[in-house]
């Protein structure tokens, strides 16, 4: 991607005064509205005002209505026709990575960033966000409000669930940059133009995505320390979108896990060698208490499904049988998660992987059977829940045991620390 043509202005000098000859502009600020008429025009002309001041490149901002009832797609046709650089893109449905990808997608700009319409991001950090992607030393680049030199005035509840949220996508994806969901990214044309078509999200997960794609594609991610008041009027839906999130999570971690994303083919066609295996342990982090926090994440998910279809099994084909089904199927779901997720493996699990997890499996089959038989031998006829205590003692010793068989004898030389 080559950003010569486009021209670079004197803070202070608009547009229409600025060098020619004009190319594609510089940067495309896209900001996704659903019924925002009363913040729309005020922000706006607010964002375009520091941009022609204090911007010294050649800018757009693109507003992306998404299905408003209101007089928010009026208020930007009349922003449009007033600034020579506000566009206006609509949709006929509602969804902010819908809004993005389209906004995204028909953009002629060499960066293309977004915010969101109450401009709670100190808007100096602009710059700063888009001179690394314009240099061309990262892919992407984002907002975090959870760096110390950041200031952020936000209320408890949504300070306590953006910190959880980050935390779970650091030890289930191994994800390592800072802050997933602040509203202020930017990114690369030519990088969008390879990470969009692979993305499934159409809503507030869509950032999620973007982010663990291109961290798993080997992408270089600048993160910018911002100043963050939160919008006291927002009127997201924090439990909904907190839920709509962690299926996301899950089904992304599927794709990774059975290796259906061509992420090596997008290091390739950016200029960089695909990952080694060792390399790969690396990105997700090879120390062993990082590995343990993911494998026992996974843990707790395979432990609850084990337990689940124990208890769906357990009358038709009694508890021996019913144990020996659940404890097989998450065992193998367990391996492949644990090998893409925990020890950061690319491509499929290998027949080989799958003997040798088989053989943990055993391990694990002997401690929850006998802790079965141990509990049956006091008690012929127990209660459900002491069965199912019983076998959550011996599934979490057979868990531990699995782990370190994963460390040292399934995968040993590649999760190594270089």
């Amino acid at each position: 991607m080559t950003l010569t043509t486009a021209p670079v202005r004197t803070p202070g000098t608009s547009p229409a005064t600025a060098p020619t000859p004009y190319g594609p502009p510089v940067l495309d600020v896209v900001i996704p509205v659903y019924n925002e008429q009363a913040a729309l025009e005020r922000s706006v002309r607010r964002l375009h005002d520091h941009l022609t001041e204090h911007f010294p490149y050649s800018f757009r901002i693109t507003v992306a209505d998404n299905a408003s009832t209101d007089a928010t797609l009026a208020i930007a046709d009349t922003l449009q026709a007033a600034l020579e650089d506000v566009r206006v893109v609509h949709l006929d449905q509602k969804g902010r990575g819908r809004a993005l990808q389209a906004a995204w997608s028909s953009s002629d700009a060499a960066v293309l960033a977004y915010m969101d319409v109450d401009l709670s991001t100190d808007l100096n950090a602009v710059l700063p966000l888009v001179a690394p992607l314009v240099s061309g030393h990262s892919d992407l680049a984002i907002g975090t409000r959870l760096a110390r030199s950041s200031r952020v005035v936000r209320g408890p509840k949504r300070e306590f669930i953006s910190r959880n949220y980050n935390f779970i996508l650091r030890r289930t994806l191994a994800a390592r940059f800072s802050d997933a969901q602040c509203g202020f990214k930017a990114i690369r044309s030519d990088v969008a133009e390879l990470l969009l078509p692979m993305i499934e999200d159409t809503g507030w997960f869509f950032d999620t995505e973007l982010l663990v794609l291109a961290e798993r594609a080997g992408l270089r991610i600048a993160e910018v320390p911002v100043d963050w008041v939160d919008d006291p009027d927002s009127r997201v839906d924090i439990i909904a979108t907190a839920v709509a999130d962690l299926k996301g999570v899950a089904r992304l971690g599927r794709a990774l896990t059975t290796g259906a994303l061509p992420l090596e083919e997008i290091r390739t066609r950016i200029g960089r060698q695909p990952l080694t295996d060792g390399e790969h342990a690396r990105a997700g982090g090879s120390s062993t208490m990082g590995q343990a926090m993911r494998f026992a994440g996974i843990g707790v998910v395979s432990t609850i499904a084990y337990l689940l279809l124990f208890t769906l099994l357990r009358s038709a084909l009694g508890a021996q049988s019913a144990n020996l089904v659940a404890l097989l199927l998450t065992a193998l779901a367990n391996t492949a998660a644990n090998r893409r997720l925990t020890f950061g493996l690319a491509g499929r699990t290998s027949a080989e992987d799958h003997l040798r997890g088989l053989v943990v499996f055993g391990i694990g089959l002997v401690l929850t059977s006998g802790s079965l038989s141990l509990l049956h031998s006091f008690d012929p006829d127990p209660g459900r829940w002491l069965e199912l205590g019983a076998l959550f003692i011996g599934s979490a010793t057979a868990t531990l045991v699995r782990f370190f068989a994963f460390r040292l004898w399934i995968f040993p030389s590649r999760t190594a620390p270089a």
